[in-house]
């Protein structure tokens, strides 16, 4: 049987740690017998989950007998984990054992160097840190896993199951995967990454800054057939002035700026209001619906139609 063993790390999240315990338990394949048989671990006697405390039966020697290691989250993730869970999850690395980390389990996964030169992704809030951090790492925050066969990586909270029923469907198939899908309440597949779940705030500039103005003047003209001469006229200055400006109090362009203005009013448009996609398109100021439907779908992932099934 395929041994599961979930590392509980201290000031573990619990969300992170009772989705592959749920999900993997409860996988069974066609004859009745279980799939997986799960072992929780930790360094210590006790291990701080934060709501509540947990002893976990077996110790860092699991490691050593797990077919497959998953690594939660931790409410710090910038704080790494001993020096005997890294070396425990090299030596399972080393010995060919498959490690998947769910949501910010990527840090501590990625503290032991195991993911360098690779990609993998996190929850998007934590993307720009686990790249800061970990920079010899490809951090791609649209996607809700990526698989690079023995490791794996999950984006935030739920993308753990999806996760999840992604390694039940490589080892077992798609037919006892679906299964495990129907019990946990979840398409086998969703459509869309974790794109459509990122809020695209962009960098607040300094109060009083030279930009405030003019931003606050897209703002209120998104629904305007803006080119780049008409901000940089608005602004009296030379485009050239205009882009550097942008690049160094933003961190990108006036027109990237606006575009993606112009997407997170569509979504708030998408989640409050009725008004059909054509016209939302055109009230932020996209010339045709084909044209707003392309970049919306770039941008985020999914369709208008199914960003609002999700979120409206």
């Amino acid at each position: 049987m395929h041994t599961v063993a979930v590392l509980a790390l201290d000031q573990v999240i619990a969300f992170d740690l009772s989705t592959p315990i749920e999900v993997f338990s409860r996988t069974r394949l066609p004859d009745g017998r279980p799939g997986y048989q799960v072992q929780v671990c930790a360094e210590g006697d006790e291990v701080d989950a934060g709501a509540f405390a947990l002893r976990a039966p077996r110790g860092l020697e699991a490691l050593r007998e797990a077919d497959t290691i998953i690594v939660p989250g931790v409410t710090d993730p910038t704080v790494p984990p001993s020096t005997a869970v890294r070396d425990a999850l090299r030596s399972a690395a080393a010995d060919g054992t498959r490690i998947a980390s769910i949501c910010v389990g990527t840090f501590p996964l990625a503290a032991t160097g195991l993911l360098d030169g690779l990609r993998a992704t996190t929850h998007w809030r934590a993307a720009g840190l686990l790249a800061a951090l970990h920079p010899d790492i490809d951090v791609d925050p649209d996607v809700l896993y990526v698989d690079n066969g023995q490791l794996l990586t999950s984006a935030g909270a739920a993308a753990g199951l999806d996760l999840c029923l992604h390694m039940i469907r490589r080892d077992y198939g798609s037919a006892v995967a679906a299964d495990a899908a129907r019990l946990s309440v979840m398409p086998l597949e969703r459509e869309g990454g974790q794109a459509q779940f990122i809020v695209h705030d962009h960098v607040p500039v300094p109060q009083g800054s030279e930009l405030e103005a003019l931003l606050a003047w897209l703002r209120e003209n998104l629904a305007r057939d803006l080119t780049l001469a008409d901000i940089a006229a608005r602004a009296g200055t030379s485009t050239r002035t205009l882009i550097r400006r942008f690049r160094d109090q933003t961190g990108t362009t006036p027109l990237q700026w606006l575009h993606r203005a112009r997407i997170r009013q569509a979504q708030h448009l998408l989640e409050t209001t009725a008004h059909s996609v054509e016209r939302i398109g055109g009230q932020v100021g996209f010339g045709s619906p084909t044209t707003f439907r392309d970049r919306f779908k770039r941008t985020t992932g999914v369709s208008p139609q199914t960003y609002r099934r999700t979120f409206g």
